[in-house]
């Protein structure tokens, strides 16, 4: 029972079927919001159905939306505690998420002992109350169905989910409840000990009061530390002053008081809250939701604001400066492991930072392990699924060193080397960097080399048939190389597997095409090349559908434009259920060119009656792709048109790759044949005119650029079959054909070589 390994895969992941939140506030409402992504039905109760209601529809204000589409809203009904708790009775699983004070959750928990099934689970959602004292004086049947399960904020996107069972809680359901939350809700799930704080709470807050310890010392600024706690460390952007902030600084110096009381002392200073956050707390300013904490955000002239940062002795806020960290720069190719030994060990100030404040960290970790976690590797997972650390504390100690890290804390400290250190340090070090369960695809490259290789993606043999062309350039950008192996994936694939799956173990799938080399190319004004380029990937594309064998992507995170036009045409999709599909091209002056704006359409006006209006569906498809829609979720990427029914998602993320592989071997099985060329009815000037008169009228009410209208006439041009008198069918090749006309006419636009210009500087888009 101590890793998501040992979760037993013969429980049905669907034994949870209906749900009971108890606590409408931020977290109950967030937690119901989840249980209705993974559609359950699920009741959500407060002191009033007024109350409860407000907190469903508070959801539709928060950012990041906890919510993968609108709809999914409808799943959650508001309830009172007073009349309708009785209605637990119907429920599979019931969380109680109210104020984190003992005694009003005994309260409620004596009330559901007296109300719930005899079948039915109950959890709290507690960041630190032990478990065993809310389960105290209820029955032995309750006890025996009762647990901890701290979820972490927001539910919907931090992984971690911390089961706490007690003494009493029947292994079981302890199984079940991992088990539905590992693969119904997507969750990294870590079985803890009922100690304080739990794992993740417990050493993320020592490691940050460490960095506060630092600042206060008045040697390091607040833009240093963030600098070097942030990416550099293999964690988060908000890094550590940022991330308090978002926590509120009420929040964290509440848990610290209460970590304080219940922990004892953590070497020296143990969880006492620091001055400078006490003062801060004092003065009312808690972070985000106060406006200001470590940071503020000041208005500014025509809508625009500003990032100040705090001085901590005068507590006034000052202009943000970027801060000279010459180290940071030199360790940015360098893999997490290798770049983390080598500035914690170099001579310059961001290892003396490190050393000052990782090396207890570290060394805290190995000192509590065995108290919080039932081994190094959960205690990683904890940190990688709740705080977004890409190495956890073991993997940490392992990339730099054990016996480094020992060392510099026998210098530094009175407090002798924990044994687990002591023995990590004793042990022969092979170089690992860490703990962290590898994915399908990093073991399949473990256990044999790659088939075949380039700079942008690999072939690899992931068993049983499968073949996978991995992606692995950065963020994927799809360029000549990547598509040459597309090519050799699927030749090798007809020739020795089964099915070919197309996926990443990166966070992106693929930011899209390589505009950097489209940028080159059209500047100096070579026009035949673009043209190869186009339909070299269009190419690409279609072979997808014509392979042989089934192809199947799997996308999570971006997968936008080329790379959204890759997942389109392959025989099915499994997606991440936080996968970000679009196409984007609009927003560097361009339509889609390999297949995209064909697929789109496609599908659109393929179900339609012989006879039918053309001009909704088109429509539809002029709007998704014209304003450059990018999918919320893979749910919302299925409303957009970018998924079909057919195709299907993974809520773990860390399961996408295995899940893939079987909807491979499925559609093998089923006698998969390849996709016979479609023909498609385009509306001619049916379709064309009404589309270009609603892009010439935007455009004289001011609501899009000059640059924007003559791609919005381009797109209607291609979606109505260019200039045809009236409907008529044509092959899926006529279509690509006007797709990439359309994109060289647009290279050949400064305009356009502006929006590219400036998304390759910025990141962002251009309207001109």
């Amino acid at each position: 029972m101590n890793s998501p390994d040992t979760i037993d895969p013969a429980i049905p992941p669907w034994s949870v079927r209906s749900a009971v939140v108890l606590g409408a506030g931020v977290m109950g409402a967030q937690i119901a919001a989840h249980l209705a992504n993974a559609g359950l039905p699920v009741l959500l109760l407060d002191l009033t159905t007024e109350q409860a209601a407000a907190g469903i529809e508070r959801l539709a204000t928060l950012k990041p939306d906890p919510l993968f589409t609108r709809e999914h809203a409808s799943l959650i009904t508001p309830g009172d505690l007073e009349g309708d708790l009785a209605r637990i009775s119907t429920a599979d699983w019931v969380i109680e998420a109210i104020v984190e004070q003992l005694d009003a959750k005994r309260a409620l928990l004596a009330r559901v002992d007296a109300l719930r099934r005899g079948d039915t689970v109950v959890s709290t959602n507690t960041s630190g109350i032990p478990i065993a004292a809310l389960a105290e004086g209820r029955s032995a049947e309750f006890r025996r169905r009762f647990l901890g399960t701290h979820f972490f904020n927001p539910p919907r996107y931090l992984p971690l989910l911390e089961v706490i069972p007690t003494a009493d809680t029947d292994p079981q359901v302890v199984q079940r409840v991992s088990r539905f939350a590992d693969v119904r809700l997507g969750k990294g799930v870590v079985i803890a000990r009922d100690t304080p704080g739990f794992i993740a709470n417990r050493l993320g807050i020592y490691g940050m009061l460490a960095a506060i310890a630092a600042l206060e010392g008045g040697r390091y600024s607040i833009e240093e530390i963030d600098a070097m706690t942030g990416p550099p460390l293999g964690r988060p952007k908000s890094a550590t002053f940022r991330t308090l902030d978002i926590a509120g600084l009420d929040i964290v110096a509440s848990v610290l008081k209460d970590l304080s009381q219940r922990v004892p002392a953590a070497f020296d200073d143990g969880y006492t809250v620091p001055p400078l956050l006490a003062r801060l707390v004092e003065r009312g300013r808690l972070g985000e939701k106060s406006g200001e904490g470590f940071y503020k955000r000041k208005a500014g002239p025509g809508g625009t604001s500003e990032i100040l940062v705090l001085d901590p002795e005068s507590l006034t806020y000052r202009p943000r400066q970027k801060p000279s960290l010459p180290a940071l720069e030199s360790a940015r190719s360098s893999t997490a492991g290798e770049r983390i030994r080598a500035l914690f060990t170099g001579q310059h100030r961001v290892g003396e930072f490190l050393r000052e404040t990782l090396t207890p960290t570290l060394v805290y970790a190995a000192e509590i392990a065995g108290d919080v976690a039932h081994s190094p590797e959960d205690v990683d997972r904890a940190m990688r699924w709740g705080f977004g650390w890409e190495l956890g504390p073991f993997a940490l100690i392992e990339a730099i060193g054990p016996s480094i890290i020992a060392d510099e804390w026998r210098t530094r400290s009175k407090h002798p080397v924990p044994m687990l250190l002591e023995s990590m340090a004793g042990a022969t070090s092979g170089g690992a960097t860490g703990s962290a369960t590898a994915s399908p695809l990093a073991a399949s490259k473990a256990a044999r080399p790659a088939l075949k290789r380039n700079d942008a993606a690999s072939l690899v043999d992931l068993g049983d048939g499968v073949l996978a062309i991995e992606l692995h350039s950065k963020m994927n950008v799809i360029g000549g190389d990547t598509l040459d192996m597309i090519r050799a994936g699927l030749a090798e694939g007809e020739q020795n597997f089964a099915g070919v799956l197309i996926a990443s173990d990166a966070a992106y799938f693929s930011a899209g095409a390589n505009l950097a080399l489209l940028l080159l190319e059209a500047q100096e004004g070579n026009w035949d090349e673009i043209d190869l380029m186009v339909r070299t990937f269009q190419q690409a594309t279609a072979m997808l559908r014509q392979c042989r064998v089934p192809v199947v992507a799997a996308p999570a995170g971006l997968a936008l434009g080329g790379g959204c036009e890759i997942a389109l045409q392959a025989d099915r999709v499994h997606a991440a259920a936080e996968t970000y599909m679009g196409l984007v091209e609009v927003g560097v002056g361009l339509i889609p060119a390999a297949g995209g704006t064909k697929e789109m359409l496609a599908r659109e006006v393929e179900p339609l009656a012989p006879n039918a209006d053309l001009l909704p569906a088109v429509q539809r498809v002029f709007e998704t792709i014209g304003f450059a829609k990018v999918s919320t979720s893979a749910p919302d990427a299925r409303r957009l048109g970018y998924l079909r029914d057919v195709d299907t998602m993974s809520m773990n993320r860390e399961r996408l790759v295995s899940d893939a592989k079987h909807r491979v071997l499925d559609r093998a099985r089923d006698g998969y044949q390849p996709s016979m060329p479609r023909a498609i009815r385009v509306g001619g000037d049916t379709v064309r005119a009404p589309l270009e008169l609603g892009v010439h009228l935007a455009h004289r009410a001011g609501r899009i650029s000059d640059h924007d209208a003559l791609l919005g006439r381009k797109l209607a041009h291609v979606l109505a079959g260019g200039d045809l008198p009236s409907p008529v069918v044509v092959s899926e090749q006529y279509v690509l054909d006007l797709e990439r006309e359309a994109f060289l006419s647009l290279c050949g636009e400064a305009r356009t070589l502006e929006r590219i210009a400036h998304t390759l500087k910025t990141g962002k888009p251009l309207r001109n």
